[in-house]
This record gives structure tokens, C-alpha cells and sequence, in this order.
């Protein structure tokens, strides 16, 4: 969501990023030890704004940055990264191993309890695993679960977790994930997502912060959890006021006034840029994750499979033809200003495994476009031109260059006159739920990671059941995927990942376009703002 190596850590088994000169970890973050478990909170209250969006805090109906960046501050996890690290380690749990090639044992540590008095047991662990398989809701991370076959409960403090493919190498990753924030049995439904304000109301927390008040989409308020038992310090502050706006040139506006501490998610690049010139702010950036691509449903696009004119070759062509056109340079400079860089393939650059397999097949062979050769693939297939493509994009969700970097797409594609793009925008949470119901034929998405590792741009992608749900089916990819998550030699595993890149290129399952870089802005006094290989922006070392 970058840079990783792997190796074994104390859970036999793990993929670890070694971020440490790549992140960025501002002085004066409280440290470790003791600290947290005491609740601290003894410094100033801040206020952090976003342009971000909630979908729902219910871990088992969001999938998407905004409601995670919630869910990281209220929500105890089995495993997490320290502060300046995507090295996953216990949490809430005392120690978590490989004890067979399929059992993964969890050991909770004794006496936790969440905000509202409750146990938390492992029967709770349980619950919210088993939930999320159960609900599978299409907005939902269920789909990081594909590995599970069952998790067990022994006794109140050990869970054990039995997977369906042995030496699975992402497990530990998968625990600190958005699919694995542990929940209170009797607050959330075991059969349907919850409601936000069952959940704010059942106090049903156990991270570094509980909810006090919550307006979704306009203010949150946090405090700091006395009684968290997991393994990250205590907060810095004495509580945190999340302020959600519609207009990022109103979030630039308000950290540049001092009117609020942080802004983080999303500010265009010329606010950025312009920002950096600001004594009042301080311009803090991280190892990138993020990338940004269009999605092509294989039902409803040109040719495809629910269409009136279905034709496999014919839908293949046009994506490829996209594929031949676009020019990623051009957008990463004239409309990010560089803050973001192309991206050739489905794996970032810097991740073990990453290749540049677009790059060789499509364009001129170097990261331009060439218009002759797709238009040579569309006559190849018997496309007649200019195809008309319906592309979708979303303004509040992934910044308010989405606008120019989706004319810039419409520009590429009908310059050489073979396509004609009706561009069309939707609000975020409507936009969601249009994606999901095969509203859109082509459409805009970003990626966040879940975890530092090649798997997370590939597995939630590329499966027969892919969160997209763009019903794209390659089962030779398929078995890879299955493959490389479960192979030890680190050669080998690099060698299958390049492989599902290879193969995913040629379909055009989903076009790449740009990778990009965490961007935070703070005032000149605030200190503790950490933006590392876990991709998680944690709001406890935030303070003046």
C-alpha cells in the first residue's frame, strides 16, 4: 500500500519490511516499556483534519483507509508494528507461533478488558474472526480471510488458528490487517455488520483510544484507553479531534491558520508544494504504498461478458489498446508534480517481486505510449473505433487532483482517435456502492496496503473473488497466488510473484498508473507525527 525484505522473525514464519531508513519518525515520540499499559494521555489535546471518508467502523462492512484509520485507533489488534517499523509483534497478544505447518497458536495476554467492562477473551477472537467469514459483506476485507479453515478456542487466553494452506507466509500480516481488529462479542451482530452508533454507544473499544462522540463524515473525539493492554505506548495527548472536510483547500486553509494540528489524507500536490514553503507547517513524508489504477469490468465494459455484443478477444483488445495509450509520466508530472511516480506493473517498486511486465507489453516498450500499435490491436480483434468507454472517478476520496489526472486519461485515450471517454464523477459513498453493483464498465480506484508485502497488491486483486468484483478469472493466476503465499525460499516466491504480474499484465485484469508516497502536514510545534512501513497513521504519538 513499501519497501520490504523478508525474513523469520519469532513467529517462525514472517514477512518483515526493513523501513527503518525509509520511515520517518519525527523526534519526541514517546517511547515504549511501561508506558503502555498506564494510559497517559497528559498532553494537549489535537485536532487532525482529513478529506478521508467513513464507510463504517464495523471492521467487517469497510475495506478502505478512511474507516481504518478508526478502526487503528480503537480497535486491539493480535499483532501490530511498533512506532518506526512494519515488522509485525504481538499486541494484545503474549506470543503468536507457527505450532504445526497449519496451526497458528495465539497466546492472549490475561485480564483484558474492553472500555465497557467486558472480558476480552479469546471468544471474542473467535467471534470476530468468524464474523467476518460469515458476513463477507462486498465493502468488507473478508477476503484477506481466504486462508482461514477455522479458529479454535482451548481455554480464555488461546486461540488457534488453522489454515487451509500450510507455511502460510502473510498470517502474522493478516493479523494486524483491516480484516483483524478484535471485537466485542456482545456489542457487534454475528451475522450483519453493526451499526456505528451500537458500536460508539457499546463503548465496545480496547485500543490506545475510545470513542467519546461521533458525527460520521464530520467530527470524531477520542480519548485515551486507560486500561490498554497492548504493546504500543501510551498516547502522548489527552485526546484527539478528528475533523472530516468536503473541500481540501479548506483542510489546507485551517493547518496553514493553525485552526487545526494535522492534516493528513488528501491534499493536492500544488497545496502540498506550496506548503513546503510555509514556516508556520512542517511537510512530513513516508515510504509510499499507495497506488492508483482504473478497474475495467470484464460484464459491463466494451464487448464484455453481460453485454450485448460480448466478445472475450474484442473486450481483451480495448483494455490492451488503454493499456497502449495511456501515459503515465505525463500525469505523475503534470498533475502530481512528481509526488507520485508511474507505475509499470500491479507490485510497487522497491517490494520484492515487482516487475515491470507493462512496460515491456504494451506502449512503445520504454513507458511511452504508441498509438499505431493499439490501434493495431483493436483492428487485430475486429474492434471498430472510436469505442466508446464510460469512465468513472471520485473527487472526495482520492484528492482533488482526481479531476485533472481523469482528464488527463480522456485526453490520452481520444487524442488518438480511437476512443471516446464519457467521464463521469460520483460521491464517495454512493460511488462504493455503484462499483460494487456493476454500475460502472471502467472506473477509479486506489490502494492503500494492508500489510508491507508483495501479496497484498496481488491476493485481494487477482482472486476469483476479488474485493473489486470486477469478475475477472485467470485460475492459472489463481493457483499462483495460493502458491507464492505458501512457498519458504525466498527465490522462488519472488519468482511466482513476478510470474501473476506477467500474467495479470496480459489480461489488464485492472490498468496501473501511479505509485505515491504518505504525505502528513503538522504545525510547527506538533512533534510524534510517525509515517512508516505499517501504513497505519497512529494518533498517540501525536503532541505539542
Amino acid at each position: 500500500m513499501t519497501l520490504h525484505s523478508r525474513g523469520r522473525g519469532r513467529f517462525g514464519l514472517v514477512i518483515g519490511a526493513a523501513l527503518g531508513a525509509s520511515a520517518l519518525v519525527l523526534a519526541g515520540c514517546s517511547g515504549g516499556g511501561d508506558d503502555a499499559a498506564s494510559g497517559g494521555g497528559s498532553g494537549d489535546p489535537l485536532v487532525v483534519g482529513t478529506t478521508d471518508k467513513i464507510t463504517s467502523i464495523d471492521p467487517a462492512g469497510s475495506y478502505d483507509n478512511g474507516s481504518f484509520a478508526v478502526m487503528t485507533q480503537v480497535y486491539p489488534f493480535l499483532m501490530t508494528s511498533q512506532y518506526g517499523t512494519s515488522e509485525v509483534t504481538p499486541d494484545i497478544a503474549e506470543s503468536a507461533e507457527f505450532t504445526t505447518p497449519t496451526e497458528y497458536t495465539v497466546k492472549l495476554k490475561s485480564g483484558l478488558k474492553f472500555a465497557n467492562g467486558h472480558d476480552l477473551t479469546s471468544s471474542d477472537v473467535k467471534f470476530s474472526f468468524d464474523r467476518q467469514v460469515a458476513i463477507n459483506d462486498p465493502n468488507g476485507p473478508a477476503s484477506l480471510l481466504g486462508n482461514l479453515d477455522s479458529v479454535a478456542t482451548p481455554d480464555d487466553t488461546t486461540v488457534v488458528f488453522t489454515l487451509k494452506n500450510g507455511n502460510d507466509q502473510i498470517w502474522p500480516q493478516i493479523l494486524s490487517s483491516p480484516a483483524a481488529p478484535i471485537v466485542d462479542e456482545e456489542v457487534f451482530s454475528a451475522d450483519a455488520v453493526t451499526s456505528d452508533d451500537t458500536i460508539v454507544e457499546g463503548k465496545a473499544f480496547a485500543g490506545q483510544y475510545t470513542i467519546e462522540s461521533y458525527k460520521p463524515n464530520e467530527l470524531i473525539s477520542y480519548a485515551p484507553y486507560a486500561d490498554y493492554q497492548g504493546s504500543l505506548p501510551a498516547a502522548a495527548n489527552s485526546g484527539i479531534s478528528t475533523k472530516y472536510y468536503a473541500d481540501s483547500s479548506n483542510l489546507k486553509l485551517d493547518v496553514q491558520s493553525g485552526a487545526i494540528d494535522v492534516a493528513y489524507r488528501s491534499l493536492s500536490a500544488t497545496d502540498v508544494a506550496d506548503l513546503q514553503n510555509d514556516d508556520a507547517v512542517k511537510v512530513i513524508d513516508g515510504p509510499g504504498g499507495e497506488i492508483r489504477y482504473i478497474v475495467f469490468n470484464f460484464d459491463t465494459m466494451p464487448f464484455g461478458a453481460k453485454t450485448g455484443e460480448a466478445d472475450a478477444a474484442k473486450s481483451l483488445a480495448v483494455r490492451q489498446a488503454a493499456a497502449d495509450l495511456v501515459d503515465r509520466q505525463a500525469i505523475a508530472t503534470d498533475v502530481y508534480k512528481d509526488t507520485y511516480s508511474p507505475l509499470y506493473s500491479y507490485v510497487p517498486q522497491g517490494l520484492a517481486g515487482a516487475n515491470e511486465a507493462l512496460k515491456d507489453l504494451y506502449g512503445d516498450g520504454e513507458g511511452g505510449p504508441d498509438a499505431a500499435k493499439a490501434k493495431a490491436t483493436l483492428e487485430a480483434a475486429g474492434v471498430p473505433t472510436p469505442v466508446t468507454l464510460n469512465l468513472q472517478y471520485n473527487g472526495d476520496h482520492y484528492g482533488p487532483s482526481s479531476g485533472d489526472e481523469y482528464a488527463a486519461v480522456k485526453a490520452q485515450l481520444e487524442e488518438s482517435g480511437l476512443f471516446t471517454v464519457n467521464l463521469a464523477q460520483t460521491e464517495w459513498v454512493q460511488y462504493q456502492k455503484d462499483r460494487k453493483a456493476d454500475s460502472y464498465p471502467a472506473y477509479q480506484l486506489g490502494w492503500f496496503p494492508d500489510y508491507s508485502d508483495a501479496d497484498n497488491y496481488l491476493t485481494p486483486f487477482f482472486t476469483q473473488d476479488n474485493f473489486l468484483l470486477n469478475h475477472y478469472d485467470n485460475a492459472e493466476v489463481q493457483q499462483l497466488l495460493v502458491d507464492q503465499a505458501t512457498q519458504t525460499d525466498k527465490t522462488t516466491r519472488e519468482q511466482e510473484i513476478g510470474e501473476i504480474q506477467d500474467k495479470v499484465a496480459a489480461d489488464v485484469s485492472t490498468l496501473p498508473l501511479l505509485q505515491g508516497k504518505q504525505v502528513a502536514i503538522v504545525g510547527a510545534s506538533v512533534e510524534g507525527a510517525v509515517l512508516d512501513g505499517s501504513f497505519k497513521f497512529r494518533f498517540a504519538p501525536l503532541h505539542k
